[in-house]
């Protein structure tokens, strides 16, 4: 196999497993094995990345494939997007029949945005405008915002008597949302925020793809969390007000997402 046809084999495997967790998360929700909550969780997210997610992913694929920054800014947001919840069901979904096609996810997101990075990161300069400072703040008050609800349920829990209590419903032994969350995700956003408000158009470039998680994984969220509280009302892990919560991000999110795409030539 040539280097040249590795991104795009890349780019097809993915799809393809993330495609086949997806059908078979729906398809056969007996296979998952968690608390009711957290199976309706992983369904809703299946179903997003079924109907929202993928056909977003082949889309932005083709529109690379034609020579288009901005279709490679959507790939590599779509393909962090598929990474996060590669993650999520590698680590919050009880070990099941469907665990291999979950690390083939996993180890192909990886794969896929290491390569997504580097090339936008080669194109910037040449294919990609500076944004207004304003999308830059967006980002920081975001990942600020985010940082804060998180460690609001970490901190007390960490110092309180029973640390354990914070994860009550969830049948995992950690949060891989916290994990990832503060561990990567809103450090990388932190920094390439910085960056985008400095005018290196790399990181700006990179924003733009960021946003896009942002966006698709609102729209998750806020799905998950309807399937959740509909298979277990009574689950402190799923909450109703969060439905409109996150529609409202995603839609709020779509503006500074649409003027950073604008800004690839």
């Amino acid at each position: 196999m040539t280097s040249s046809r590795l991104p795009g084999v890349l780019v097809t495997l993915l799809g393809a497993v993330a495609l086949a967790v997806a059908v078979a998360t729906l398809a056969a929700p007996g296979l998952l094995r968690g608390p009711d909550a957290m199976d309706g969780s992983a369904q809703g997210t299946a179903l997003v990345m079924l109907l929202v997610g993928l056909p977003t992913y082949a889309a932005s694929a083709v529109w690379t494939r034609a020579g288009s920054f901005a279709g490679e800014l959507v790939l590599t947001g779509v393909t962090a997007y598929l990474l996060y919840n590669a993650v999520m069901f590698v680590f919050a979904a009880p070990f099941n029949r469907l665990f291999l096609l979950y690390v083939a996810m996993l180890g192909l997101a990886i794969a896929a945005l290491a390569h997504e990075v580097l090339e936008v990161w080669r194109r910037a300069d040449r294919d990609m405008e500076v944004p207004p400072r304003w999308v830059a703040g967006y980002v920081l008050v975001v990942v600020a915002l985010n940082a804060l609800v998180w460690l609001g349920g970490v901190v007390p829990a960490v110092l309180g008597d029973d640390p354990g209590a914070v994860l009550e419903g969830t049948g995992v032994a950690t949060n891989p949302v916290y994990v990832q969350d503060l561990a990567f995700w809103l450090p990388v956003m932190a920094w390439l925020g910085i960056g985008a408000w400095q005018g290196h158009r790399p990181r700006a470039a990179l924003v733009a793809a960021g946003l896009v998680m942002w966006v698709v994984e609102a729209v998750g969220v806020a799905v998950d969390q309807w399937w959740a509280h509909a298979a277990d009302p009574s689950s402190p892990v799923a909450s109703a007000g969060a439905v409109p919560l996150f529609l409202a991000v995603a839609v709020v999110a779509t503006v500074p997402t649409a003027v950073s795409l604008r800004s690839a030539r």
